[in-house]
């Protein structure tokens, strides 16, 4: 039963062939996910984006305050320190066992016992660059409905909120998506105490962490929430999926919330639930059931579509948008919620209130709730939450809140045969590649045709021997395109190893990969891919069967 609480629960449970693994105890991860010290040092160019989600924060001490500098989009500058940063020539095989070490895949089964699926399959991997890596992912199959769940979550101040969702947030969905009579079936065999199927089948790589010890307080929640929607629906409604996504994404935060201000008994589970709701996370989520896609995405992770053309080429189809300062509508929303008086504050520094990069997201109660409401919660609190800095400060100008929700954007797409595959990935893999370049990598590697565009050197000076070299470079690389057997992991070798050429240097990948923990983050991000391939000779028989 995967450790959990009882036979008329194992609702929330994997199907028995998916079983979550053990992995790294929460106690250790909570105790390593506290902010650290940032050092800078000169050998590589660090990356722009701000090492964490927030920015300056003038409350804090003078000793802490230059961990929270650097802005986004600063130009490129050197930075001389006197740490000296020691890099090590990795060869090779021990690269390819640090790229490695968390892909996953799975394929779907030709015929999945309800339909002949549009997906084919899916490949994932994730590299941190925090420690603990503050990233997650999921993916699931929905057993008592249709279709398909895939999601990234890209945490900050910490990983407990992104945790937190990667467990629970495919449940709501799921929930959302059952008619009323299965609602009401659920209901009747817990309180008869039968065992119940389980909902969803997990696809889970062994690292990914599940944590036992909150799975009661996770299924009261839950049952709670489908109590709700039995009393809100009727014998014969058909759930809307559009609607079920946004009822799952708002119920999940709302309970999240809900869960740190009531508390628990448990010393543990008290401090577990705060630490959920103080940190934060941002979601992308794809829902696939036949020739219908479903993005929800809240925050500034992204989806993007692949798409071949008739010439064999791939072309790039992005299916959410950032919510961030880059992104205007989010700006006059975000505006107009609040006073004019609070026009200048709100955003500055193209951070809500100077301080979060993401416009949308869950958990951060300290851009959601009242004062007096953060300052009763943290009184009564365990003292171990004192020592988070985070939890310490108001924000600036905070006035009138909320100002910060996990409301999604919700976005439909109907596939088409040209519609080859999905990448759904958290920002720190498209602050290093541009989406159409991440599409060409995937799409190549996927079809093992390469699209030779004219080598392009952006302005370099070079010799003629070294054009010889970047020419023997690409020949070689294209002979060697299918040493990954991971197409996430082949786009996260170019992802942390390209060069200004645009090719993949075993040097730079070698020295990106042999970061010390406490720079890492300065020079990347923590990089989460999932990468979903359709079949499409399906898909086209999914469309016509819709059209007749």
């Amino acid at each position: 039963m995967c450790g959990y609480i009882s036979a008329a629960e194992c609702v929330y449970v994997c199907a028995p062939a998916c079983r979550a693994p053990s992995a790294m105890p929460v106690t250790s991860q909570l105790l390593r996910a506290l902010p650290r010290s940032k050092v800078l040092a000169s050998s590589l160019l660090p990356c722009q984006q701000h090492q964490s989600q927030f920015g300056p924060v003038a409350h804090l001490p003078a000793s802490r305050q230059s961990s929270h500098m650097w802005q986004r989009r600063q130009p490129s500058r050197s930075y001389q320190t006197s740490s000296v940063l020691h890099s090590y020539i990795l060869t090779p095989p021990q690269v390819n066992s640090i790229l490695k070490a968390n892909e996953y895949s799975f394929k779907v089964p030709e015929f999945d016992g309800k339909n002949v699926s549009s997906v084919m399959g899916f490949e994932s991997n994730q590299l941190p660059a925090n420690a603990p890596i503050e990233d997650r992912r999921s993916a699931a199959t929905c057993l008592q409905t249709r279709g398909m769940l895939l999601g990234v979550f890209d945490g900050h101040a910490g990983c407990a909120c992104a945790q937190g969702l990667s467990e629970r947030l495919f449940y709501y969905i799921a929930v959302s998506l059952l008619p009323h009579d299965t609602l009401c079936e659920l209901e009747a065999a817990v309180e008869a105490g039968r065992a119940l199927s389980p909902i969803l089948q997990w696809h889970k790589h062994p690292n990914d962490y599940f944590s036992r010890e909150a799975q009661r307080l996770y299924f009261n929640s839950l049952r709670t929430y489908w109590q709700e929607l039995i009393d809100l629906t009727s014998p014969g409604d058909v759930p809307d999926t559009r609607e079920a996504l946004l009822n799952a994404f708002k119920r999940l935060d709302n309970d999240i919330s809900l869960e740190a201000q009531v508390g628990d008994p448990n010393a543990f589970l008290h401090y577990w639930v705060l630490r959920v709701a103080f940190s934060g996370a941002t979601a992308c989520v794809a829902h696939i059931d036949g020739p219908d896609l479903f993005i929800a995405n809240a925050g500034d992770a992204r989806a993007v579509l692949g798409v071949q053309e008739e010439d064999g080429s791939f072309s790039a189809h992005t299916l959410s948008n950032d919510h961030n300062a880059q992104n205007e509508s989010e700006v006059a929303r975000i505006r107009s919620e609040h006073p004019p008086s609070e026009r200048k504050t709100v955003i500055r520094q193209e951070r809500l209130l100077g301080l979060l990069m993401p416009f949308r997201a869950f958990g951060d109660v300290k851009f959601k709730w009242s004062i007096e409401l953060q300052k009763r919660v943290l009184e009564s609190g365990p003292d171990q939450l004192h020592e988070n800095e985070h939890t310490k400060f108001i924000p600036p100008n905070y006035h009138t809140p909320p100002y910060l929700t996990a409301e999604p954007e919700i976005t439909y797409h109907k596939l088409r045969p040209q519609d080859r595959f999905l990448v759904i990935g958290s920002d720190g893999l498209w602050e290093t590649l541009h989406r159409q370049e991440v599409i060409r990598i995937v799409g190549e590697y996927l079809t093992g045709v390469h699209q030779h565009q004219p080598l392009k050197v952006g302005g370099y000076r070079v010799t003629l021997g070294q054009m010889q070299g970047l020419l023997e470079e690409r020949k070689a690389r294209a002979s060697s395109a299918f040493e990954d057997q991971n197409a996430a992991t082949h786009l996260m070798r170019h992802a942390v190893g390209n060069n200004e050429f645009g090719t993949v240097d075993h040097e730079r990948l070698s020295k990106m990969l042999s970061l010390p923990e406490e720079l890492a983050r300065m020079y990347r991000d923590d990089i989460t891919i999932i990468i979903t391939q359709f079949n499409p000779h399906v898909i086209g028989a999914q469309r016509q069967e819709g059209q007749s």
